[in-house]
């Protein structure tokens, strides 16, 4: 241990008082032996830095900072490269509002189109998520801060999120929803990694000693520090044995007491805590160093605001320019309609809201754009109230203009933490603009802003399509910069557009059924399912159009990697995003038939050749083998395969590679539909046969009393009246906050409450309630309400007889 000396200066209590949060931002710090806090932000896109007294769940704006755009939208470039550039500015802002650890980035899988923070994770594809994840963190790091990975893992519902459990077979989580973090940890070694708030194959997350000591801690030596999600903790002591420093936010000493318990009962011994606290003095010490020495606390506002355009405008997309009417001709007139024109959509809701130091609004930016407005109608109600009125002004303008700029996509209360989307549609009254539209003037180019994938049944009334995505505090400003012609669109997609919902492989299995959610599609997410079944889809992964044209030719591949010509065959130069699939040819074990397994971003002029070289690494031809437990190499002719997208194949090539000789780990027969990839309606039997086991009943048990891990919406089966007045109580003011407008309040409510655990409410109030009076207040939901009320009352004047105590001495 690096701080043995120090640690052995400290008292038990001081030891325990570490390992939970100061209060709702802040770390313990022990002022005699010179140990300062640490102050955690949330910051996948920006800092947001909140005062020691605010809230996590966005109740309070944060210190202005820079809204970069968010990690859907960046992913997009597909430029590790820029990623880190990213990274590189929130780390000098981290500095300037003085935070050790930045909360992000996320690198949780796009397994179903509608979860409700899609917007804040990077791809449907782990290597790509991963890449992305090291270079941000590298970034960040650079400026000797923290940043701090999330959520591990399997974490891909808000729905239930604090409850769920995960059922999902080991080559699956491996393969998928665990290299990410993996590629995080090795390549972008990040000092500081968030547990996800639910169980994976009935353990808590923080708890598994699986994920946190077997794989993480040994098989990636990881010797960073694990903090919970925010009231994410379950059993403090299980957590710790895992390896979970850090719980936040405070829970006022409760906790403390608990593991300063187990260590004097021998439940836990004082060396594993001792472990535990040396990994959390390395952070507190390292991250505050460069608070010790001067340092710059202002940021140049202008300067990162130009970085955040130029992020934005290299992740565009652009989906659709028939007749090449984009880059706009010059002199043509312009009617600009839709609501997200005066108020640009620029980045998610939740705990990741930034409050931006400067934001571009599309009606503010047209004079320097060169393209002439003439005029601006909102067209529709941003949050889906109809409107003939509205309509028909914007018919009007259209009627006038040589094009219409249609900006369109999906509201702030939509897409939010806490909550999943309903559909996959955008709102109707937005059809219904978009149709009225398209009868008087078809010179329509829609401008998409939204975070993760929209059904777009209505894409043939549109001659272009541009997606935006969330682009941050500068994105309405990219955007036109790209419509005019100034930036060529060099973003590709990095999640599968399907033609409709239904067509996902999770559709089935998704967000689950009360207590637990199957994986039943297991390694066939995204392209590799629909690639795989062949299954037609709007868009593909990879997908996306530029002003040029590139060839790709003379293709060569050894054992070290591939190399290629890339032309730019086109009158504009641009940059090209290469990828590089890899398909086993082998059919003994079952695969998808391609896999991502590298990428590269290339600038080329018009008419210049470059040649482009993709390296193999450790994970191009590996899989997770369930017999001996290890990554295996399967012997087989590979198909190496570069392509523009997962479906625009260019350039293929054979290659044989030796493998490592290990058993088959499946019998073929026993699992048809994964063998032929015919992943989206797997039975119980089959899933059972994968998973090596029974999988549990995903149902709640209605015949016993409510407990710690039970959720709020649970209330609805409680034994008490109150638990169920309760219930009931909250179902009203959601529909009715709803009905009256107040829709992130409404959603404030589901997130916070309705779906939260009993144990939330003593994780999450800083010791407000501690777990004594939450035994009463679960008497009473059981139908013991005087016993209840008696039980808590009592349990809180010996709280506050305690505190007073505590302060007296």
């Amino acid at each position: 241990m690096k701080y043995r000396e120090l640690i052995a200066k400290m008292t038990l209590e001081e030891k325990a008082s570490l390992m939970s949060g100061k209060d709702f931002w802040q770390t313990q710090d022990i002022e005699r032996l010179g140990i300062n806090s640490m102050f955690l932000a949330d910051g996948p896109h920006g800092i947001r830095r909140q005062e020691v007294a605010a809230d996590q769940l966005g109740l309070n704006a944060g210190l202005p900072a820079t809204c970069y755009p968010t990690a859907a939208t960046v992913a997009n470039s597909w430029n590790a490269e820029l990623g880190e550039k990213v990274g590189d500015y929130l780390g000098e802002e981290a500095i300037a509002q003085k935070v050790n650890v930045l909360l992000g980035p996320g690198v949780n899988m796009k397994r179903n189109p509608l979860c409700g923070r899609n917007f804040e994770y990077f791809s449907e594809d782990p290597y790509h998520a991963g890449k992305m994840a090291a270079s941000y963190i590298r970034g960040i790091q650079s400026h000797g801060v923290s940043a701090c990975v999330k959520h591990f893992a399997v974490n891909n519902q808000e729905k239930r999120r604090m409850s769920i459990d995960t059922i999902v077979d080991e080559r699956t989580l491996r393969e998928i929803y665990l290299t990410a973090f993996e590629i995080a940890v090795k390549e972008g070694e990040t000092k500081t990694i968030m547990s996800s708030y639910n169980r994976l194959n009935g353990d808590y997350t923080n708890e598994s000693q699986h994920l946190m000591n077997d794989i993480l801690r040994k098989e990636w030596n990881f010797d960073g520090v694990v903090v919970t999600d925010w009231g994410g903790s379950n059993d403090r002591i299980a957590g710790l044995l895992a390896g979970n420093e850090l719980e936040m936010p405070t829970t006022a000493g409760e906790t403390d007491r608990e593991i300063i318990n187990a260590v004097k009962t021998g439940e836990i011994k004082e060396r594993v805590l001792d472990e535990c606290v040396d990994r959390l003095l390395e952070l507190v010490f390292s991250t505050n160093e460069v608070f010790e020495k001067p340092y710059k606390q202002e940021i140049d506002v202008e300067k990162h605001h130009r970085v955040a355009q130029k992020v934005a405008e290299e992740s565009i997309v652009l989906l659709k320019n028939e007749d090449n009417l984009l880059p706009l001709k010059f002199g043509k007139k312009v009617a600009v309609i839709g609501d997200f024109a005066k108020d640009a959509r620029y980045q998610g809701a939740g705990s990741s809201i930034v409050n931006p130091t400067i934001l571009d609004h599309t009606m503010d930016c047209f004079e320097e754009s060169g393209i002439v407005s003439i005029g601006y109608e909102p067209g529709f109600e941003r949050y889906g109230k109809k409107s003939v009125d509205k309509i028909n002004k914007a018919c009007a303008l259209a009627e006038k203009a040589d094009v219409v700029f249609l900006y369109i996509g999906l509201d702030e209360v939509t897409e939010a933490e806490g909550l999943d989307r309903q559909n996959m549609m955008i709102p109707e009254n937005q059809v219904e603009l978009l149709n009225a539209l398209h009868e008087v003037n078809p010179n329509i180019v829609a401008i998409l802003s939204c975070g993760s994938a929209v059904e777009m049944p209505w894409i043939n009334k549109v001659k272009c399509l541009l997606h935006g995505y969330l682009g941050g505090q500068a994105g309405a400003r990219a955007i036109l910069r790209v419509l005019s012609g100034d930036v060529n669109p060099s973003g590709k997609l990095t999640e599968t557009y399907p033609l409709r919902y239904e067509d996902t492989p999770s559709y089935r299995n998704f967000p689950g059924n009360e207590a637990s959610v199957e994986y039943r599609e297991s390694i066939y997410i995204g392209y590799r399912y629909y690639d795989t079944a062949d299954v037609d889809v709007l868009f593909p992964f990879g997908y996306g159009l530029s002003y040029t044209t590139f060839e790709y030719s003379d293709i060569r591949v050894d054992k070290d990697g591939v190399t290629f010509k890339l032309t730019n065959t086109g009158d504009f130069a641009g940059m090209e995003i290469a990828q590089l699939y890899v398909g086993c040819k082998s059919k003994d074990i079952f695969r998808a038939k391609k896999e991502l397994k590298g990428f590269d971003k290339i600038f080329i002029n018009a008419g210049e050749t470059k040649t482009v070289a993709i390296p193999f690494d450790d994970k191009t031809f590996r899989y997770f083998n369930i017999k001996t437990n290890q990554w295996e190499v399967e012997e087989s002719d590979y198909e190496i395969m570069i392509g523009a997208s997962s479906t625009d194949i260019r350039l293929t090539d054979i290659v044989f590679v030796e493998g490592t000789g290990a058993p088959l780990p499946y019998d073929k027969e026993m699992l048809p539909s994964y063998y032929l990839g015919n992943a989206h309606d797997i039975n119980l039997h089959e899933f059972e046969t994968l998973l090596g086991r029974k999988v549990p009943v995903s149902t709640w048990d209605r015949t016993k009393p409510l407990g710690y891990t039970d959720t709020i919406e649970q209330c609805q089966y409680a034994k008490g009246l109150l638990g169920r007045l309760t219930y009931r109580t909250i179902v009203f003011v959601h529909w009715f906050l709803r009905k009256i407008g107040k829709r992130s309040t409404a959603n404030l409510i589901m997130m916070s409450i309705y779906y939260m655990p009993f144990r939330g409410i003593a994780r999450l109030t800083g010791g407000v309630v501690n777990m004594p009076m939450l035994d009463g207040i679960l008497m009473m939901v059981n139908g013991h309400f005087f016993k209840g009320l008696k039980h808590f009352i009592k349990e809180r004047r010996k709280k506050l007889k305690f505190s007073k105590n505590t302060i007296t001495q």
